[in-house]
């Protein structure tokens, strides 16, 4: 698949952050999952991450992953898929992520049996930004999973020049604001700029 189509769908999961929470979120982490299986892609959901609900297993791909459930059964709506099905259209999907899952979400990721799962900022990177992280990689976990009856691709990297400033402000209070935020009295806190946060309205999937 040309970058240049990664890179859209990459952003369609940065732009699950304003969409769902705020133009500048602490943890921005977010996530569009799409299908490329058919003759046009589509856009199937998005999640960002939901842990100030008090629910900790609410990082931005479980969040996505729990939307496309309610999306793809939902008796009014557009697909109105059986258990079995959805279980069965996971297999076609993509899941576009602003960050390397942890073992939490790859695990998910592969037992849902996504044909794809693309990252932009690594691990590493996050944990260099201050994020604590558990010191296992997707790949490395990726390799424990042979076992399943599924096989997902894994790639990473994709558009990190922008997904890498979404996290490396929270713990570094030089560090300069996602574009369209800026830092108030507490500085390690990026908040919308007054035009863009009269701009913004919080919409639901």
């Amino acid at each position: 698949m040309p970058l240049p189509k990664r890179e859209f769908w990459m952003r369609e999961a940065i732009q699950a952050l304003p969409n769902l929470i705020s133009p500048c979120p602490f943890e921005a982490f977010g996530t569009a999952i799409v299908n490329h299986t058919g003759p046009h892609d589509e856009l199937v959901c998005i999640g960002a991450n939901a842990i100030s609900s008090g629910n900790p297993t609410l990082h931005g791909e479980i969040a996505a992953i729990n939307n496309c459930t309610a999306v793809l059964s939902d008796p009014n709506g557009k697909y109105r898929l059986s258990p079995a099905e959805i279980l069965e259209a996971y297999k076609d999907f993509t899941l576009y992520t602003t960050a390397e899952p942890c073992p939490m979400c790859a695990s998910a990721i592969r037992w849902a049996g996504f044909r794809e799962c693309v990252f932009g900022t690594s691990i590493a990177t996050l944990a260099k930004f201050g994020w604590s992280q558990i010191d296992l990689t997707s790949h490395d976990l990726f390799k424990h999973t042979a076992g399943l009856k599924t096989r997902t691709k894994l790639l990473g990297g994709v558009l990190s020049d922008e997904t890498d400033g979404l996290f490396a402000w929270q713990f570094d209070e030089h560090v300069q604001c996602p574009a369209g935020c800026e830092r108030g009295d507490a500085q390690r806190i990026c908040s919308p700029t007054p035009l863009d946060s009269a701009k913004h309205t919080k919409t639901e999937l």
